[in-house]
């Protein structure tokens, strides 16, 4: 936080920051536990692994209809709060549906049912946090921060527990951090202020024309190709990552652990990104991610030591934080302004709804096949994005795209 932001801050306004912060906190303690753990919880299930493979795409596939309706619907009541509230109690009676199901069409029709209320929660907590940051003057780093942090302290005990409880033990955690949601929602502001500048939903509905205008420009479907495909190598580790790393015989800790210090690497990284951004611009990031998206699959197929693993694991910074950074500074500078928000729609759905969810899908077929020199496959991918991002550079100068 800047020192004239300081200087003026006043109690209010840290009560509010505190409440920003504890809701990220409560939701990626969430997160912490679904991503590395629930394919473990439905191993213990029964599932196979395309079974599995097709529950975990199911909230990825959810997001692409629901989750822009859900957000039109936030801002046409004038009461994100209200909505999150809701959202945060239809994923919990959702998860408390988990509970007695051991077969997998009722494991995936209640995944699917939790996709549509889970995934709208992050983008309309965004747009609650980004109105109150412009309005208020908060820092937005130091909030979001706390979301990171949870997800490690939730990733490091729920393998710690697993080691001592079992798979099942997930379950539990993850009701117990969905209450913890629950109530932190209703500390939330309620939107009030929001009157006073432009609504700002990080999903709005897309206009077609616009949609299609942008979707015409070679250029930003090289992007979105791009972007969206070295997103999409991590499937097999989103996947089967914690599975792959059981049958290995790594503790439940070293688990936790190795999850851990890849969030760390890109933590560390947003921590410099303003720094980052200036001085390497955003499509040499996403060249930066490619390669390092191959190097970290292609060592990591290949099943290295425990200590070699972890330092496999800080390149997370550059396949997934150098990704994520130079897709949305490339939308800010290339897309003109009348259409950005269609462009960020488009790159949330296009990227992290329809690519990865379809990879996700294959993920399960790929590591039955395969086990874990599936990622030779996420190396291929990487490979062929590095291509693409270098084709990117070489045609992007630093202008708008024109729509004309």
């Amino acid at each position: 936080m800047n020192e004239s932001i300081s200087k003026t801050t006043k109690p209010g306004d840290r009560s509010l920051t505190f409440r920003l912060a504890g809701f990220y906190g409560a939701i990626f303690l969430l997160v912490g536990l679904f991503l590395p753990y629930f394919p473990a919880f439905l191993k213990v299930r029964g599932l196979d692994e395309v079974q599995i493979s097709l529950v975990l795409a199911a909230p990825l596939l959810s997001r692409i209809f629901f989750t822009p309706i859900i957000a039109f619907i936030a801002d046409h009541i004038g009461d994100r709060r209200r909505v999150l509230i809701a959202l945060t109690w239809g994923s919990f009676v959702t998860m408390l549906a988990f509970i007695p199901l051991g077969s997998f069409w009722p494991l995936l029709g209640v995944a699917v049912l939790f996709g549509i209320f889970w995934t709208s929660v992050m983008p309309l907590t965004e747009s609650i946090a980004m109105t109150e940051v412009k309005l208020q003057g908060l820092d937005y780093g130091r909030i979001r921060l706390w979301g990171s942090l949870t997800f490690i302290i939730a990733s490091l005990g729920g393998g710690f527990l697993i080691d001592r409880y079992g798979g099942e033990i997930i379950l539990s955690l993850m009701l117990a951090a969905l209450s913890i949601t629950m109530i932190s929602a209703w500390a939330l502001p309620d939107g009030s202020g929001k009157k006073q500048m432009e609504k700002a939903a990080p999903l709005p509905p897309i206009h077609w024309r616009e949609a299609l205008k942008l979707v015409r420009s070679k250029l930003f479907m090289l992007f979105l190709l791009t972007s969206a495909g070295i997103q999409a190598t991590h499937a097999i580790y989103y996947g089967f990552g914690t599975l792959h790393w059981q049958e290995g015989h790594i503790s439940g800790g070293m688990i936790g652990a190795l999850w851990a210090v890849g969030v760390i690497a890109e933590v560390t990284l947003f921590a410099w990104s303003k720094a980052v951004v200036d001085r390497i611009g955003p499509t040499r990031l996403l060249v930066i991610a490619a390669a390092g998206a191959i190097l970290r699959w292609l060592i990591t197929a290949l099943d290295p030591p425990l200590a070699l693993l972890f330092v496999v694991q800080t390149l997370h910074a550059a396949s997934f934080g150098a990704t994520h950074l130079g897709a949305i500074h490339f939308i800010a500078r290339a897309v003109p302004e009348h259409y950005s928000a269609t462009g960020q729609g488009l790159y949330a759905a296009f990227a992290m709804g329809v690519i990865m969810g379809l990879m996700t899908t294959l993920s399960g077929a790929l590591y039955h096949t395969l086990g874990g020199h599936a990622y030779l496959v996420m190396a291929a991918l990487a490979l062929l994005s590095l291509i693409g991002a270098l084709e990117l550079h070489r045609q992007w100068k630093g202008e708008q795209i024109d729509m004309t």
